[in-house]
């Protein structure tokens, strides 16, 4: 699995995400490109804004024991695979804002580093290691820059 705290696959991810303009068509599933846009800045909107309800009870158990390890892992997701709610985006979004924002988030996370991850607390999760958090950044990125063919 790529490193996403390295400079160099932060930049491709980047370059990826620049590659795309408001006319990328998906290979599959149904999200338009700024509604992907969108779907990816909701993993960073969980860490660094808060506006998202954390889970509780029965669902923060099932999400710990069924859905971390889907997440964390470096097994690729499987296309069409069904999406959690807080990250379903069913409106048309602005493609310029959630481009640089998605940017924005990258290098925000680059910033602080792998140190500022280990051992920080997920929103589903609990604490994850920096190379759990790494697993999830880029596998999700890549699956759908991949998925819209950039």
């Amino acid at each position: 699995m790529k490193n996403i705290f390295d400079k160099t696959v932060s930049d491709e991810v980047i370059a990826r995400i620049q590659n795309l303009n408001p006319d990328s068509r998906a290979q599959w599933g149904k999200m338009t490109v700024d509604q992907m846009l969108a779907h990816c800045n909701v993993t960073y909107e969980l860490i660094f804004d808060d506006k998202h309800p954390k889970p509780t009870g029965l669902k923060k158990l099932l999400l710990k024991w069924f859905v971390k390890n889907l997440v964390v892992s470096e097994k690729p997701y499987k296309r069409n695979n069904p999406t959690a709610t807080e990250f379903l985006i069913t409106s048309r979004r602005d493609f310029e804002l959630e481009q640089g924002r998605l940017i924005a988030y990258i290098q925000k996370t680059l910033e602080l580093g792998e140190n500022y991850f280990d051992g920080k607390e997920s929103h589903s999760f609990g604490r994850l290691k920096s190379w759990e958090w790494n697993n999830m950044f880029y596998k999700h990125l890549d699956h759908h820059l991949t998925q819209f063919a950039v």
